[in-house]
């Protein structure tokens, strides 16, 4: 492939690039202070100023957005099974197996695409510690029930929110649900610093606990509360989000014309798309579609790549089926995972352009229907 080639290419997202000037103003403050990494000033702004944008009482910035949900598992997981979904992205799952936990894996709604609230309760054992839940595309899961099924098992509720940045479920953040939510800050999210993630938890002693697991343990420079490994954000990452956070709501409405686009054009007598839960603010992180079938998606994909279009198969596999797992028949996911593919959708990507992503499905489906 020519690097003009890869240029026209439309790709599934597109990182948002905040105008370099104001990085750069960000950056010369990194440089003023002389302060790369430890919790310098940019990070602490970073989190005073997400705080008060999301309407949350604790953040805790992370180098990336896996590390927190690898740290919530260390300090609620002591090794048990922890119920999740089979529909997510990988990290979800293999943070549990690498913090020497055992997933059991609970299928997912058919329209919702989060977990199914009603077969968690069936799945909880005398071993069973804690339910990881994720926030698909953005969509909440049912909170409500999940946590109910919590408080009457005694079990944690950790909820993988990578997509959900600007989510609000029922008036609030989407954060403020859980005993523990994550997030993603990675380049290809709507807000990022390049690459990170966030820890939120509402309780300020389970708060104190996560802070000294994501810095060594340190309890001051000679004392150590407890065993802790290095997940800090770097200043080099919270002036990226500094930059970018003054334009999330540019990005959000950006990409709300994109998804209402897809929504009034495509041909939806052929294709099933995400249910949104009720009550929901949803973010428009994603637009995954639903074929009928997997052959269909392989025709449509094929037909956009040759078009230089390149949407994504996400989430596929479904995560019961990886081979350091106990594989489990999920007959949703199973039947599901291999029928979605996410179209391009970021800031920037032209209506002539949605007009041909949109004109090529509409006619590879129509005629695969004939």
């Amino acid at each position: 492939m020519t690097n003009k080639q890869a240029t026209n290419q439309l790709t599934v997202t597109k990182t948002f690039f905040p105008p370099i000037e104001e990085y750069q103003t960000q950056i010369q403050r990194i440089w003023d202070n002389q302060w790369l990494t430890n919790r310098g000033a940019l990070v602490l702004e970073l989190e005073e100023k997400l705080k008060k944008h999301l309407a949350v009482p604790n953040v805790l910035a992370m180098t990336n957005g896996t590390l927190p949900i690898q740290i919530a598992l260390k300090l609620f997981g002591k090794g048990g099974e922890v119920i999740t979904t089979p529909f997510s992205y990988v990290a979800t799952t293999s943070s549990i197996v690498w913090e020497n936990c055992t997933p059991v894996f609970v299928d997912i709604h058919p329209e919702y695409l989060t977990i199914d609230e009603t077969q968690i309760e069936a799945a909880i054992t005398p071993n069973t510690i804690a339910i990881l839940a994720t926030h698909v595309y953005g969509n909440p899961c049912n909170v409500e029930v999940i946590e109910q099924i919590a408080a009457k098992h005694r079990l944690k509720v950790i909820y993988d929110a990578a997509h959900c940045f600007g989510v609000t479920y029922n008036n609030q953040s989407i954060f403020n649900y859980g005993d523990v939510s994550t997030c993603s800050f990675h380049a290809t999210k709507l807000f990022h610093c390049g690459e990170g993630g966030a820890i939120f938890c509402q309780n300020e002693a389970t708060m104190k606990e996560l802070f000294f697991l994501h810095n060594f343990g340190h309890n001051g420079p000679l004392d150590f509360y407890g065993v802790g490994i290095n997940a800090k954000m770097s200043e080099l990452q919270a002036a990226m989000g500094l930059a970018v956070l003054p334009h999330i709501d540019f990005i959000i409405a950006e990409r709300k014309k994109v998804v209402d686009y897809y929504n009034t054009q495509l041909n939806f007598t052929q294709l099933k798309k995400l249910k949104i839960r009720e009550n929901t603010q949803w973010n428009y992180s994603y637009y995954p579609i639903i074929f009928e079938n997997e052959a269909q998606l392989l025709v449509v994909q094929q037909v956009l790549n040759d078009n230089n279009i390149i949407p994504r198969r996400y989430f596929y596999p479904s995560l019961n089926n990886l081979p350091y797992v106990t594989k489990a028949a999920m007959s949703v996911t199973d039947s599901i995972a291999p029928c979605v593919l996410c179209l391009p959708l970021y800031v920037g990507l032209a209506e002539s352009d949605l007009e041909r992503i949109v004109r090529l499905i509409n006619t590879v489906i129509t005629s695969v229907a004939k």
